[in-house]
């Protein structure tokens, strides 16, 4: 399964366009060799670099979004598809905005086995927990952010 995106590759900076310093739109990705026995995608995105006494877990989370079609191929720039969940700025996608240094932005994607049709999920956590014993394949995307001089 891979996950990529025309904006930025493996590794590199995400364009500003998609950054508090931009437009704040989430870039467009790029799904392939989805399983085919899934039956839903789960994109999430974090930033597993923020200072704990910033935030206590170090985590911040971008963007959650649940029962994605598995024939979608992929998300769109500055699209509002599927279910969402409560981000660490309330919901749908928030774009990078370090507030000290270079961070890593995963976009991490997975082809689970179910739906979450009719379960209350609203945030990461509830999210990984309805996951847990459905994942088939996942893939995941980093990309990296810094913000210049302000």
């Amino acid at each position: 399964m891979q996950i990529t995106s025309a904006a930025f590759g493996p590794n590199e900076r995400i364009p500003s366009k998609y950054t508090c310093d931009g437009q704040n739109v989430n870039p467009p990705l790029t799904f392939a060799s989805i399983p085919p026995n899934a039956e839903s995608l789960v994109l999430i995105v974090d930033d597993p670099d923020v200072p704990k006494n910033l935030m206590p877990s170090g985590v911040f989370d971008h963007w959650l979004i649940w029962d994605l079609p598995v024939d979608s191929h992929g998300i769109s720039e500055g699209a509002l598809e599927a279910k969402k969940g409560l981000n660490g700025k309330g919901h749908g996608y928030t774009g990078p905005c370090p507030p000290d240094g270079e961070h890593r932005y995963f976009f991490k994607l997975y082809a689970l086995d179910t739906k979450f049709t009719g379960k209350t999920i609203s945030n990461k956590h509830d999210l990984e927990t309805a996951m847990k014993g459905h994942v088939l394949d996942h893939a995941e995307l980093m990309g990296r952010y810094a913000r210049t001089a302000r």
